[in-house]
């Protein structure tokens, strides 16, 4: 069975004078729904590059990725915002957020990008859902650093995504957050999303259903 997010055969490479980088070498994974999947390797693997070309903001060499069964490769820049906006959800290490916009307002812009541009219940239930009721009406400067990070998720949730794609989701978080961020993602996974974590932590790894490892551009365990 092929997964809701597929990878075939990614190379990304990037000439600096006469340097050349091999980021990705061959690449192929496949996430399925209700899975939480963990993509690790060491600083210059890999990682952050296959994530880019996995949420269709960079164009891989060679190779091709789909999401529930849509081609994202091989698209123009603004037909792979189409597609990221209905289809994927993606949770940033630097919280990606409008600073004089509203936490309703952030998501609700995610929404007009997306699939969901006049669903306000499912905007206020994914507002509820990461626990931001509340706060649903301050803007980003007056959040905490647990808050901002859960406001991040709730816009990575505003489209309800066949995939969610997320770097170092518990990076800069205290123990209690990282594990209501993880508890959220999982709610996702059970609720039919795909989940594909980028991490170097090993309890995101342990948190995780499967491991693919990256080392140079290469998957070397999966």
């Amino acid at each position: 069975m092929s997964g809701v997010l597929e990878a075939r055969s990614l190379y990304r490479f990037y000439h600096a004078g006469d340097d050349e980088t091999l980021a990705l070498q061959g690449v192929s994974l496949e996430a399925h729904r209700g899975e939480v999947l963990a993509v690790t390797g060491p600083s210059g693997s890999g990682k952050s590059t296959l994530l880019n070309v996995l949420a269709g903001l960079d164009e891989p060499n060679g190779g091709m990725v789909r999401v529930d069964g849509e081609r994202l490769s091989r698209r123009s820049e603004d037909e792979r915002a189409r597609l990221r906006g209905r289809l994927l959800g993606v949770l940033y290490q630097q919280v990606n957020l409008v600073e004089h916009l509203s936490v309703e307002a952030n998501v609700a812009i995610a929404q007009r990008l997306g699939a969901r541009p006049g669903d306000t219940p499912w905007r206020r239930e994914v507002i509820d859902r990461c626990g931001l009721a509340g706060r649903a009406h301050d803007r980003p400067s007056r959040l905490s650093g647990g808050e901002l990070a859960r406001a991040g998720l709730a816009v990575a949730l505003a489209n309800d995504p066949a995939v969610v794609l997320a770097d170092e989701p518990t990076g800069e978080l205290d123990e209690v957050t990282a594990a209501r961020v993880l508890e959220l993602l999982r709610e996702r996974a059970h609720a039919g999303a795909a989940v594909v974590l980028v991490t170097h932590a090993p309890a995101v790894v342990a948190f995780a259903d499967r491991e693919v490892g990256l080392r140079d551009g290469r998957v070397v365990t999966a």
